[in-house]
């Protein structure tokens, strides 16, 4: 079965699935941690394939992204420009000294492509972070991307059929 990559299709359906979800989440909290951890990341790396982030960029319009201090000294090195430049520019740093790139949507995405790929922070390397433990730990976050990203909802929608959630639509 193709993935679902329409981003108002996803949109639609985060609103006509919010009950299930909520009941979908419930149920992973009952299940095997390890065990739906071990099925998620199955079902990544076989979906993630098939989708190409670059013609989607939504993650990069509408989540706010973590930087760290060797990440803005490899961006300056690669855009040729001093670091407190690319701060001044580009990233805030709170009174902690957390820092985040300062607009949504990110500075380098033009389109729906980045123009750091090479060079993205971590953040943006890992998103959404389906190839990690601690899927159900982090089922509240992953789930606010749902309607976001076609990775999340192919996943999310397939770990359903796969848990006997749902029966398969196919």
């Amino acid at each position: 079965m193709k993935p679902e990559t329409n981003l108002a299709r996803l949109a639609q359906a985060e609103l006509e699935k919010e009950e299930e979800n909520f009941h979908f989440k419930e149920l992973l909290h009952r299940k095997n941690p390890v065990e739906v951890d071990t099925l998620v990341n199955h079902l990544n790396a076989k979906i993630a394939p098939e989708i190409d982030c670059t013609a989607c960029g939504n993650c990069c319009k509408s989540l706010m992204i973590n930087v760290t201090g060797p990440e803005v000294e490899d961006l300056s090195h690669f855009l040729d420009v001093p670091v407190k430049d690319i701060k001044a520019k580009y990233i805030e740093t709170s009174l902690q000294g957390d820092m985040i790139v300062n607009t949504i949507p990110c500075h380098f995405l033009t389109g729906t492509r980045c123009n750091i790929y090479e060079h993205r922070f971590t953040e943006c390397r890992d998103f959404p972070g389906l190839h990690r433990s601690g899927f159900v730990e982090r089922s509240f976050a992953t789930f606010m991307h749902y309607g976001r990203c076609p990775i999340v909802y192919n996943v999310i929608e397939r770990l359903k059929v796969e848990l006997g959630f749902i029966n398969n639509p196919a």
